[in-house]
């Protein structure tokens, strides 16, 4: 990692500044206008989010621009929200350094900004990519700057909405102790297993669980040294997992590939115009399918420098066409069985992505049964069903739930899904760096369309009551008749 010289304290200090003043600039946030309001007697929070990464951050900056207020729960301790410092394993992140992520059109803002008043110009040009552990580091400061409300070491255990429909009670439970608090809309800011958990193949079961991993499980890869892993997949992740097992000193590292090749194009990065950024969410449902199912099967490359990070090991192996048939245990290894023979391995790391799984979050246990999918809005046409999309939360314009029958789950819609299986709805607006202000923007300025208009009596009548006066009525002498005037 760059370190810094010793103007760099001075030189973030006049970014800080000149955030500041900026922010001052613009009226961010804005002035409150949210009515307090309570249920029974208790009082809710404006919007309470899910999730402390870079999407519950970007929600909570953007809503505060529009003098919304919204308060975060996260179960990670502060500085470890997020994958960045925990299960993430790449060496820098897989965006282009250029793309300003959560800054939500603020200069000062940007992670170049943050880099630069401590690193320099020079520093900046050198830099192809930007170190992962780094990127957390800017998120910390964002959050300070910006002045964002996170309760760390929080977890939701239970998300119910109110039989009235005014709001969501959530469940916590903290270091004090189980608690509860109600707030009037909910942002899911859950990150890319946002609905769910990993997608683990059935062929581990033959296994025990100490002879596997997903690549998203947080490890320690030293225990991997001197021994044969096999990693499935060849996916960013897979391409991570095996060369921190191999930098660990794993004797070996297989990878075993479903695909005869790896593919050479990123066909999302492709996709990512800011015509798709702003106008996914309205194109007919069977265009939405087909970008979505296009990128799907041809699937996204591992980055080159993730790639060589394997390749550059003698010890390391690419097999092709290298689907697992079965797998046995074998004394303290095991014998996986594919197409191209056998092999024998002491451990087994899966990389097999994530999918929607309601069962394998308790919390959501209240309203899984009653959300709508795209399976139940929309049939793809023969040759093109793909589970993934299936299983996505048909979503509202704002990101909210939508009931499976309607009048089931009153209050569901208050539960917006700010996460990666949003995917489908709004494009990957959600979670990835690239638009993640725009989906940001997108969220806040609905939910704060939506608070207005269920509060529009309130707002009535403030504007009947309103009496500040523009003119006092000494600013001007009436005219005397023409006729009266000399």
């Amino acid at each position: 990692m760059t370190t810094s010289d010793p103007a760099s304290s001075s030189s973030l200090a006049a970014l800080e500044a000149r955030l500041a003043q900026d922010l001052e600039y613009l009226g961010w946030p804005a002035r409150q206008w949210m009515p307090a309001r309570q249920a029974g007697g208790e009082p809710m929070l404006d919007v309470a989010i899910v999730g402390g990464g870079q999407a519950g951050l970007a929600a909570s900056v953007a809503l505060a621009q529009l003098g919304v207020r919204a308060v975060i729960f996260d179960r990670s301790p502060a500085g470890s929200e997020g994958p960045w410092a925990t299960t993430a394993r790449m060496e820098t992140l897989r965006s282009p350094k250029e793309l300003t992520g959560p800054a939500l059109g603020l200069p000062a803002l940007t992670f170049r900004a943050w880099f630069e008043a401590q690193f320099g110009l020079e520093a900046w040009a050198a830099m192809d990519k930007i170190p992962r552990l780094q990127w957390m580091d800017y998120l910390v400061w964002y959050r300070r700057v910006m002045g964002v409300d996170v309760r760390n070491d929080t977890a939701v255990t239970g998300i119910q909405p109110l039989p009235d429909a005014t709001g969501v009670r959530l469940a916590l439970r903290t270091p004090g102790g189980e608690s509860s608090v109600l707030a009037r809309r909910l942002v899911l800011a859950t990150g890319r297993d946002g609905l769910g958990g990993p997608a683990v193949p059935a062929f581990v079961n033959a296994l025990p669980r100490s002879k596997w991993a997903h690549s998203s499980d947080e490890m320690d890869y030293g225990r991997l040294k001197g021994l044969r892993v096999g990693v499935i997949g060849a996916g960013s992740s897979a391409m991570d997992s095996a060369a921190t097992a191999l930098e660990a000193g794993a004797h070996s590292v297989e990878l075993l590939i479903r695909r005869t090749d790896l593919p050479r194009v990123n066909k999302g990065k492709g996709a990512g115009v800011p015509g798709l950024t702003q106008g996914h969410y309205d194109l007919p449902d069977e265009l939405k399918w087909r970008i979505r199912h296009y990128i799907n099967v041809l699937n996204v490359p591992p980055p080159h420098g993730s790639t060589l990070r394997v390749s550059r090991h003698p010890n390391a192996f690419f097999n092709f066409g290298c689907p697992v048939l079965a797998i046995e245990p074998k004394g303290e290894a095991m014998r996986v069985s594919t197409p191209k023979g056998d092999f024998e391995f002491d451990f087994l790391i899966v990389s097999t992505g994530f999918k929607v799984d309601w069962p394998n979050r308790p919390e959501f246990d209240g309203i899984a049964a009653h959300v709508r999918t795209w399976k139940d809005r929309f049939q793809p046409a023969p040759g093109d069903e793909d589970q993934e999309l299936d299983d996505s939360p048909d979503l509202g314009p704002a990101f909210e739930f939508k009931e499976r029958a309607p009048g089931e789950c009153p209050g569901l819609g208050r539960i917006h899904c700010f996460c990666y299986p949003a995917a489908l709805s709004h494009g990957t607006v959600s979670g990835d760096i690239p638009a993640i202000s725009d989906g940001a923007k997108r969220l806040a300025s609905g939910i704060a369309s939506l608070f207005y208009r269920e509060d529009f009596d309130h707002h009535w009548a403030n504007l009947e009551v309103f009496a500040e006066p523009e003119l006092f009525g000494d600013e001007w002498t009436p005219a005397l008749p023409p006729q009266e005037r000399n």
